[in-house]
Formats: C-alpha cells, sequence, structure tokens
C-alpha cells in the first residue's frame, strides 16, 4: 500500500534528494551529480563517521553488544567497531536494526543540517539518503530522485559489490522499503536498468529542466 509523498523544502536553493534500493546505482548517480560540480552529502558517510573510532556512538554500540563487535585489536578506549559483524546482527534482528537506526538517525541529520547551513549559498546540493523515505526526510529536499532497477538486478548486483551470500543480501534488502513502494513518492524516477550509455541522458534532462509539476519519469 502506497502513501502520499510527504512534504519537500521550500526555498530558493535546489536540494536534490537522491535515493533509491541498495545496489540500485544512487553511487553511480551522485558521482555524476559531484562531477558537473554540485555539492554532495552522503547519508551513508555520515553514518560511518557517526560510529567512528573513538565516538560517542561506536562506543554505545560497545556497550551493547560488546567484544561480539568489537574490531581485532580494538581496545575500549579507541573503540572500533568490526562493522561486518554489526551488520550480521542488526539485519537478521529487527529489533536490533531500530536500536541502531534511532542511535545513528538523529546524528546524521544534524550533520546534513550543520552541512545545508555552510552550504546556502550555493544554487543547488544533492543529498544522497538510500533510507530517505524510512526515515521520513523528503522535508529536507526541494526534490527527489529515485534511482529504479529490477529487484533480481539489485540482488545480483548486492551479492557481488559486497561478497555476500544469497541470504545475507536478501536480509540486507529486506532492511529498506522495496522500490515498488518507493516509486509512487519520487518526483522522478531514474531508470538503471540498462548501462551507463542509458542513465546518462536521463541524468542531463532530469538537471537541466529541475523539477516539473507530476513529472515522475
Amino acid at each position: 500500500m502506497s502513501q502520499p509523498p510527504g512534504p519537500r523544502w521550500h526555498g530558493g536553493q535546489r536540494r536534490i534528494g537522491l535515493t533509491g534500493g541498495i545496489a540500485s546505482g544512487k553511487s553511480t548517480v551522485g558521482r555524476w551529480l559531484e562531477q558537473r560540480g554540485l555539492p554532495l552529502l552522503d547519508a551513508d558517510r555520515f553514518a560511518r563517521e557517526a560510529l567512528a573510532p573513538g565516538s560517542a556512538g561506536a562506543r554505545a554500540v560497545l556497550q551493547r553488544y560488546g567484544t561480539a563487535v568489537r574490531a581485532p585489536g580494538s581496545t575500549t578506549s579507541s573503540a572500533e567497531l568490526d562493522r561486518s559483524a554489526l551488520g550480521r546482527i542488526v539485519f537478521d534482528d529487527p529489533s536490533e536494526r531500530l536500536w541502531l537506526e534511532q542511535l545513528v538517525h538523529p546524528l546524521v541529520r544534524q550533520r546534513f543540517d550543520d552541512a545545508l547551513q555552510q552550504l546556502a549559498a550555493a544554487p543547488a546540493v544533492v543529498l544522497m539518503i538510500p533510507l530517505l523515505f524510512e526515515a521520513g526526510l523528503e522535508g529536507l529536499c526541494s526534490e527527489i530522485w529515485l534511482v529504479d532497477c529490477e529487484p533480481a538486478t539489485q540482488l545480483q548486483r548486492l551479492m557481488g559489490r559486497d561478497q555476500l551470500r544469497e541470504a545475507d543480501a536478501r536480509a540486507r534488502l529486506g532492511a529498506q522499503w522495496p522500490l515498488e513502494r518507493k516509486r509512487p513518492l519520487a518526483d522522478r524516477l531514474i531508470d538503471n536498468r540498462g548501462g551507463p550509455e542509458a542513465l546518462e541522458p536521463q541524468l542531463v534532462a532530469a538537471l537541466a529542466v529541475g523539477l516539473s509539476p507530476g513529472a515522475s519519469g
């Protein structure tokens, strides 16, 4: 069951919310936009920094899970995480994933707020947020682009990219909303079912014309 799109940000700055499913091609699109001079704010990078060695976030995770998620050679003071071990825990248990999201999401939101304030003079900014809809962050963006592909393609790309077993890859896919749920909520769909030669003309057109009322493809 779909839901109406959330409210958008209104202001003089163009804020492109870039989202999609895991392994759908967001990073490829993000790099393309960044190469054309648009500042790129990456939620995944902010989330990694929120759990950086020695951070309050990393200490909270170690306090909850102990040595099961401590990186080899790490001490309590350095608070370095074994991210693969942490991933196995949270992708296997929705309640643990929720706990981690409640820890990390406010920290990521604060980083976006700070970065957007620093970039207030930029005419356009890209906010690359995999869990944009799941986290209810539509209000940060003036428009939302969804990088779209088939679930089977996502699965194969994810297994190849991260060297995951199929069951582990499916668990990661299952932790996000499926693309079919996200499509009606986006302002523009970027079809990544083909190769780069099919992707680039869509991006050129989307960047050139901006957001037109009712645009979805």
